[in-house]
């Protein structure tokens, strides 16, 4: 999985602890061995390699949160064809 700055990831309830309580976190660097983080709420920023945020995934610790401005771009464009 590609991980780039701005994605964002919902923490599980098994290991929010360990992030601060936070219910989420959002990458801010990505240099392709470490990654560097910010948490919602402002409760604090991190960094871990990027094979354990790999592991977190796997183990779904961590699960990506897609934003739907691709499905809201779509929705538009059709819906000026069906004004049009």
């Amino acid at each position: 999985m590609l991980i780039e700055i701005g994605t964002k990831f919902q923490i599980s309830q098994t290991v929010k602890g360990y992030f601060n309580s936070s219910e989420s976190l959002t990458v801010i660097t990505n240099n392709g061995v470490t990654v560097q983080f910010t948490l919602d709420d402002g409760k604090g920023r991190g960094s871990m390699p990027l094979d354990h945020l790999n592991y977190l995934l796997k183990r779904a610790n961590l699960t990506q949160i897609t934003t739907n401005s691709k499905r809201l771009l779509l929705n538009n464009d059709s819906n000026e064809e069906k004004i049009g």
